[in-house]
């Protein structure tokens, strides 16, 4: 598997944390490795505030897909989750972004890699920086541990369940 990839993993509604063990399934189900994963984080909604907290969490995987057919596989496991697309940046049943892709920017009509508001969503950065401080964001010059210092939104953040090192499903036993 050649390509290297950053994902964000959100959701509202309903059994959120089931949403996020579901995800994960199908994602290694389709044959993408996760060969990372952040503890999973309860956060307060940004643009449209009246909802839910969501649960969030960011991991890496490994694939032979390209960013458009990735693309495709996280969009097809959004809608078998019953995403509906109905208010820009409200609820939902699961949301996967590609946040990096390999060390590439790519620009199309239906993706934007690095994903175009990352830096500005503790959501996103703090359990990304989890996964890997050393990271670099192609064409962001500052470092991520400078990034999470600017950060406004970091309050929002907090843990919900901590990553204990362990096989990435072990997150959702108890």
């Amino acid at each position: 598997m050649n390509n290297t990839a950053y994902i964000a993993l959100g959701t509202n509604i309903g059994n959120r944390e089931s949403y996020l063990y579901s995800s994960l399934k199908a994602i290694e189900e389709k044959k993408i490795a996760i060969i990372g994963f952040s503890s999973i984080y309860e956060t307060d909604p940004v643009g449209y505030e009246d909802q839910d907290r969501f649960l969030n969490m960011v991991i890496k995987v490994n694939t032979d897909l390209q960013p458009l057919h990735l693309l495709d596989v996280l969009q097809s496991i959004e809608l078998e989750s019953g995403r509906e697309r109905k208010i820009r940046w409200g609820p939902r049943t699961l949301d996967l972004d590609i946040l990096l892709f390999n060390q590439e920017n790519i620009e199309t009509e239906r993706l934007i890699v690095p994903h175009p508001r990352m830096t500005e969503r503790a959501f996103v950065m703090v359990p990304l920086a989890e996964i890997d401080q050393d990271i670099e964001i192609p064409a962001v010059t500052k470092p991520l541990s400078l990034l999470l210092e600017e950060l406004q939104d970091r309050e929002g953040v907090r843990i919900w369940k901590r990553r204990n090192g362990e096989d990435v499903f072990v997150l959702f036993e108890n």
